[in-house]
């Protein structure tokens, strides 16, 4: 690609108007209509291209700073630079280039909420009415942002059109440039007795009641969308859509592990020797536990489906109860007397080292993850 300066013939120190002067000079030397050539025709090209880059102070200083030889169109990531050309030409904006006028009811934003959950209502779900600070339909209106008996009037200076246009003379000759009615706003039409309740927005900020079935096995960070439950969008416009974001709270006795439940089951001594029965009270209500004689710290202890039901799918999980042996550090002389006669009785060996099981550290690492 040939350099700008040199096809209009300037250095590139050149000032605004030497280069307008030298595109003036080659456009008129080098028009179709004076110069029929093929060749002509390509450098006209060349000279109407190179002045549009060198004429637009953004684009000349991307040029000069190696930013393609092109000027600006290039790339894929260029075409900021036509688009603008264009704009100029033709007017910006939908209602511009389309004709149509814009109309005053837009979609909404969407809202998000944050709800803050026990555990307990993880496990089967739970219901909430969940105040919301939103954009809400203007009644006095009823979004059509007008007073009440009156309506929208058609612009006097568009002709309802939305939209402009003007005769431009450049050095191409004249161009039709369209751009949105100034009056209107691009809308075609004007409100002269707008609603006074909501300015004329055709909607008002006020405090709505959301009712919501969370559905069993959420966890934190999980967001639930409810479709056009959000805010009424301008001109009484379409409701954009409400994201409720749960955090889960933290449970001082029961953790979560997937749709597992865990806890932790203090056992004493002489029940981990004898066995016992016992009753704990569960997020969902009681549970029985049978302590097998001779428990160890560490076993776990399974429930079968009195952990969370699932997020999709109604097989809940399990309750898993890991076991700890408290081990008495206080004992009276009657009691430490037994313990030793136990302990005579039973001729159990000194500490020393067993054979690794891998199981074990599994099993104290989890508890400690847990605990």
């Amino acid at each position: 690609m040939a350099d700008h300066y040199e096809v209009l013939g300037v250095s590139r120190d050149a000032s605004p108007e030497e280069i307008k002067k030298a595109y003036r000079r080659l456009a008129r030397e080098l028009h179709p209509d004076v110069n029929p050539g093929e060749d002509a025709a390509e450098r006209f090209k060349l000279v109407t291209h190179a002045y549009d880059v060198l004429s637009d102070p953004q684009q000349r200083q991307r040029y000069d700073m190696g930013g393609g030889q092109n000027g600006g169109f290039g790339g894929a990531g260029d075409f900021g630079g036509f688009s603008d050309i264009f704009e100029s030409f033709f007017g910006g904006g939908g209602a511009a280039r389309g004709g149509r006028p814009r109309s005053r009811k837009e979609r909404g934003q969407d809202a998000l909420v944050r709800v803050d959950l026990d555990l307990k209502d993880v496990v089967f779900g739970v219901h909430r009415d969940i105040d919301v600070d939103t954009a809400v339909m203007c009644e006095t209106c009823n979004g059509s942002c007008t007073q009440p008996g009156t309506t929208p009037v058609r612009c006097d200076i568009c002709h309802g059109t939305g939209h402009i246009q003007r005769t431009v003379r450049s050095l191409l000759g004249n161009v039709v440039t369209s751009q949105p009615c100034g009056t209107c706003q691009g809308y075609g039409t004007t409100i002269p007795y707008p609603c006074a309740t909501c300015q004329g927005q055709g909607r008002v900020r006020a405090r709505r009641t959301v009712s919501i079935d969370i559905p069993a096995g959420v966890d934190t960070g999980l967001r639930l969308q409810l479709p056009g439950s959000g805010e009424v969008g301008p001109g009484g416009g379409t409701r954009g859509d409400l994201y409720i974001e749960v955090s889960v709270a933290t449970h001082p006795v029961f953790s979560r592990e997937g749709d597992d439940l865990l806890a932790t089951l203090e056992v004493s001594m002489p029940d981990a020797v004898l066995g016992a029965a016992t009753t704990i009270e569960g997020l969902d209500g009681p549970v029985d536990l049978e302590v097998r004689p001779g428990v160890q710290s560490g076993d776990v202890l399974t429930i079968k489906g009195r952990g969370i039901t699932p997020l999709r799918g109604n097989q809940r999980g399990d309750l898993r109860v890991g076991v700890h042996v408290v081990t008495p550090t206080k004992l009276d002389a009657k009691e430490r007397g037994l313990i030793e006669e136990f302990a005579k009785r039973t001729k159990a060996p000194a500490p020393h080292l067993a054979e690794f099981h891998q199981g074990l550290f599994s099993k104290l690492r989890d508890r400690f993850r847990n605990g």
